[in-house]
């Protein structure tokens, strides 16, 4: 009876640390482009002011998209905690 204790024990530390890696390492890649994506619209900013408006509301529908694949790292981390 305890060894079904520890598999058990076992499979859930693993689901856990599964989890916490698919989140960890999903949102690494949409924060450095999030990063970089607000440091090049800054640069365009800067060289050409007069086309701000138009560079920000590019900039927030590229964040958004980046930041959906976040999104989507968090429900596999979340399937995986749970399933």
């Amino acid at each position: 009876m305890e060894e079904v204790k520890t598999v058990a024990t076992q499979v859930g530390s693993y689901k856990e640390l599964a989890s916490a890696l698919a989140i960890g390492l999903g949102a690494i890649g949409p924060g450095l482009g999030i990063g970089i994506l607000a440091a090049k619209a800054l640069e365009a900013v800067g060289r050409n002011p007069e086309a701000a408006g138009k560079i920000q509301s590019m900039m927030i529908l590229a964040i958004a998209f980046a930041e959906a694949i976040a999104i989507y790292a968090l429900v596999v981390a979340l399937i995986i905690k749970f399933a």
